[in-house]
This record gives structure tokens, sequence and C-alpha cells, in this order.
């Protein structure tokens, strides 16, 4: 067997990506690469290690004694590998963030950020949402995103570090001439038999919908129909207001002229935003954020759990358990 300084990382990161997928598609496309490379790769692998690594038949793949084995050993050598790069890496360079739109947690962060500190130059980036934003994150396109870490697939959790920064209490916008408008806060079982819009139809906010769908659940709310993505704050308010659409939203949401934001109680749903960024970045703009949203965390009190509240169980998990 070859020593492992002469396996070409792509190589390694290759075996890796199938691994935890267990689907040579879908590892491919991880990877941005096309599946006939990406086989070529795990061939040539086996080769140079003379040894099978998974077991391939028409309907599963699964690792061999030798693939498991190597797993261990392939993922240090690629931490290691990402720590050299990150080391020579241009630090110099602006950090780009991805915080949504201009209000909300991703919204604060950023701006404690940049008053505390001038340097380095942070741009904003208004992606959709946190399934969209980590392909960018693990291309290389995006450093950081916020968003609901539990709500991606755990194959790309893997390439990902997360802080939990805080749990937003979510709400419902609605028509100001809607008959619950006029609460100051809306009990759930008061939107049984309401539809409300969560993003369906939109792949890059498919945590979102995930944990709407997980809220409506038994408490006969309905999920408007799967609508193509809107892209840009003007045109959502246009399509929300031609379609007079309830929306689920977070308390702190865009103004939507005709429109009311409404927390909603009873019990008080949470959906818990962290920052999100490549694992192996290195970048004083990252270690900024990250400060600046520990304490505005802790100043603010962001990651206490108010009695009684909803949160999914995959959520808690990933999550600090300060109820």
């Amino acid at each position: 067997m070859p020593q492992a300084q002469d396996i070409e990382p792509r190589l390694l990161r290759a075996f890796v990506a199938v691994a935890a997928e267990l689907h040579f598609t879908r590892a491919a496309a991880r990877l941005f690469v096309a599946q006939q490379a990406l086989s070529r790769d795990i061939r040539r692998l086996e080769r140079e290690l003379d040894a099978e690594l998974f077991v391939r038949t028409t309907r599963h793949v699964t690792l061999t004694t030798d693939g498991e084995r190597l797993l261990p050993y392939a993922r240090r050598i690629l931490d290691a590998h990402d720590e050299l790069t990150a080391a020579f890496a241009d630090t110099d360079r602006p950090l780009l963030v991805d915080i949504g739109a201009p209000v909300g947690t991703g919204h604060r962060v950023l701006t404690e950020t940049r008053r505390a500190a001038t340097e380095p130059e942070f741009v904003a980036r208004y992606l959709s949402g946190l399934t969209g934003a980590a392909a960018e994150l693990l291309a290389g396109r995006l450093d950081v995103s916020f968003g609901r870490i539990a709500g991606l697939d755990p194959a790309l959790r893997a390439d990902l570090a997360h802080q939990p920064v805080r749990y937003e209490r979510m709400a419902v916008l609605l028509r100001d001439d809607h008959p619950l408008a006029p609460l100051t806060e809306v009990p759930l079982d008061a939107l049984a038999g309401e539809t409300l819009y969560a993003g369906a139809g939109n792949t890059a906010t498919a945590e979102w919908t995930d944990l709407a769908a997980r809220l409506f659940a038994g408490r006969g709310i309905a999920m408007a129909a799967p609508f193509p993505e809107i892209n840009g704050q003007e045109e959502f308010v246009r399509v929300v207001r031609k379609r007079g659409w309830s929306v689920l939203a977070s308390t702190e949401f865009l103004e939507i002229p005709g429109m009311v934001v409404r927390p909603l109680v009873d019990p008080v749903p949470l959906s818990p935003v962290s920052l999100v960024w490549r694992r192996g970045l290195k970048h004083p703009g990252l270690d900024a954020l990250r400060a600046a949203a520990a304490a505005l965390t802790a100043g603010e009190r962001w990651l206490e759990v108010p009695p009684g509240s909803w949160l999914p169980e995959a959520d808690r998990s990933l999550m600090p358990d300060n109820t």
C-alpha cells in the first residue's frame, strides 16, 4: 500500500463524499463534478491502494471493511490539507456573508461586527435560504451564512461548522384586514383552517419549509402550494400582496405595506439560527463575526428557551440546552 502523501487529496475527497452519501450521483453533485469523473477517481484510488473500498449494486452502495478502515485516515488527511491551505489563504480579501435579508439575526450580527471591526471588509449577500447557501459555501463562492443547521442533509453538515446564535420567535404575516390582525399575539390553534406560505417550491429554503411542515402537522394548518423561488425583497412584497398570502415568518421581518406581523403563541414556536461556515475556513473576518455573534447571544439572551416553547428534537440535539 502506498504512503498517504502519495495519494492525491482529490481522490480522498471523492472517497469521503461517496462514503458520506453512499450514492455516486449525490456525491458527484456535492463535489460539483461529473459522475463519470467521480467513478474514475474512486477506481484509481482503489488501484493505488490495491483494495476494494465500496460494494456496488444497482440499488445500494456500502463501504467494505477496507473502506471503513480508510475513512478516518482520509478525513484526518483532508482536515490537515484544508488547514494547510487555510494557513496560506488570502485573508486580506473581503469576507462574503449571506444574511438572507436586511432584517433579522444575520443582519444584526453583521451590523455589530462592522461596528466593532473596521477591517477586514465584509460583503453582504442576500440568498433566500441556508439550503441554497450551503452549496455556495462548499464550493467556496460564499464564506458564511445563517440558518437552521438541522434542516440540512447530514452529509452536507459534515463539511460545515456552525455556532448556535439564536432562537428566533416565529410569527405570522397577515393582511391588515385579516380577522386575526387585531390580536397582539396569535395562538397557533387560531390558525387551524388557514393556509400559510412557507417557501414550498423554493429548494433554496427547504430547511424552512421542513420546519413549517413539522409545526403545521396535526394542527389543521395547510401549506400553500409550491411556488417558484422569489428573488429580491421588492418581488417578494409584490407576490405576497398580489396573492393575498398569510406567511409563516419570524418576528423580525420585512415591512410589507398593508400587512402586519404577529408573534405566535401557545406554544411559542422557535426557529433556531446558527452562524454557518465551511469547515477549515480561516479568516480574521470569521473570527470577528463569531465574536460579535457570541456577544449578542449572551447580551440579549438569544439562546434562552421560554417554558412551553415548540422546537423539533432534531434541532434541540444540535443547539445548546438553555431551557
